[in-house]
């Protein structure tokens, strides 16, 4: 018989848990026997995940972060606290930098017995972006306020539903010619049920994992132009794709109604690799997944003809070296 978790029964508020990375932390702790209070500013996102709980074990509350007094409704009563919060839009000093330390604090004054708060690769109050700046405001914060609180820095977070390999994926389908930018620039993607995995794990023993920083990523670190290969080649498609020079990538990302910020591109341009030396998944006993496990079967529906079209166009290209 498996060891029951010391997460079972317990009380656990995981902000942003109506998020993409939520869904999959909400999942974790349910499959630990864990009570999950999902506080999100649209915690009916969250709703399709109610058949996976038990009876009780899953409630939800509307939490602005902006306001004080949801942030200390939400947590009352809880034993543990997850922070999943960030963004690209709005006011980020607040919204990832002053909301997790009054978590932070509300938590360890109502005694709570672990805090898990979820940063990103390059938090930095020293960043030339305000992401970059709120996400290390965030964590300075949440150490000041919880002592023991673990801080996790997940590289870009890749999934089959996510909006990473998802845009360029619909992008490399239409298009028989793309701009890449950043095309040199290292990331080492990481797989969101790890990413989940590391949070529930950190969690489960703060005895162990308390006041430690980890930095996620995956197996390899591939640059932007290769992952583009990556994925035309499982959609079994020949595409051409061209370099951007930053001055250029950099005037696109500044205009309105773009898919990429300013802030995503600053950030791009400096890569997103886990630091030499850093705590990481291994350091919580798990073995990161690489991209190359799933992204031919998830690119299934980019093809032409389904599952039966990357077959043909690979026998197309044997035929054709002969």
């Amino acid at each position: 018989m498996s060891k029951a978790s010391p997460l079972s029964d317990q009380l656990v508020t995981v902000f942003g848990g109506g998020g993409y990375i939520g869904n999959y932390v909400v999942q974790a702790l349910l499959a630990r026997g864990a009570r999950v209070r999902v506080a999100s500013r649209k915690p009916e996102k969250s709703w399709p995940l109610k058949p996976l709980a038990n009876l009780g074990q899953l409630q939800f509350v509307r939490c602005d972060l902006m306001k004080n007094e949801h942030i200390t409704a939400a947590l009352a009563g809880a034993e543990y606290v997850v922070n999943l919060v960030g963004d690209f839009d709005g006011d980020l000093t607040t919204l990832m930098g002053e909301a997790p330390g009054h978590m932070a604090r509300t938590a360890a004054a109502n005694g709570a017995k672990g805090f898990v708060h979820v940063s990103a690769i390059g938090a930095d109050e020293n960043s030339a972006t305000e992401y970059g700046k709120s996400k290390a405001l965030g964590e300075r914060l949440v150490r000041e306020g919880f002592a023991d609180a673990i801080i996790l820095r997940p590289s870009i977070v890749f999934g089959k539903d996510d909006n990473f390999l998802n845009l360029f994926a619909g992008m490399i389908e239409l298009l028989p010619v793309l701009p890449v930018f950043g095309p040199d620039k290292e990331l080492q993607l990481v797989y969101v049920d790890d990413v989940a995995e590391a949070v529930v794990t950190a969690l489960e023993a703060p005895e162990t994992h308390g006041g430690k920083i980890f930095e996620l990523g995956g197996p390899e670190k591939l640059t932007m132009l290769e992952i583009h290969e990556r994925i035309a080649e499982a959609q079994g498609r020949e595409r051409r794709f061209i370099a951007v020079p930053d001055g250029a990538s950099a005037l696109f990302a500044s205009l309105p109604l773009t898919p990429m910020s300013r802030d995503q591109w600053t950030l791009l341009k400096e890569g997103n690799v886990v630091a030499d030396g850093a705590n990481t998944l291994a350091d919580l006993g798990i073995e990161a997944r690489p991209l190359g496990l799933f992204l031919d079967k998830w690119m299934l529906r980019f093809r032409k003809f389904g599952r039966f079209g990357l077959a043909n166009e690979r026998q197309k290209k044997r035929a054709s070296n002969l």
